[in-house]
């Protein structure tokens, strides 16, 4: 599975919590079950990576503003 190019972080936890929702409300079959969580875990990696890039950014414009 796929992250579509231009994908939000605000999108993909919308659809972490959909997910989550059809999973907690829907009681999917195992296959579909396994599909959702496989999807989830690709999802979650996103935003991790996406969050560190970002506090990586941050850390550099504050480094950058201490040198000034």
């Amino acid at each position: 599975m796929t992250i579509k190019k231009g994908l939000s972080y605000k999108e993909a936890i919308g659809e972490i919590e959909e997910i989550l929702q059809q999973i907690e409300n829907d009681e999917p079959d195992v296959d579909q079950l396994s599909e959702k969580v496989k999807r989830l875990s690709v999802l979650v990696a996103w935003c991790r990576e996406k969050l560190h890039q970002t506090e990586e950014e941050i850390e550099k414009i504050l480094k950058e503003i201490k040198k000034s």
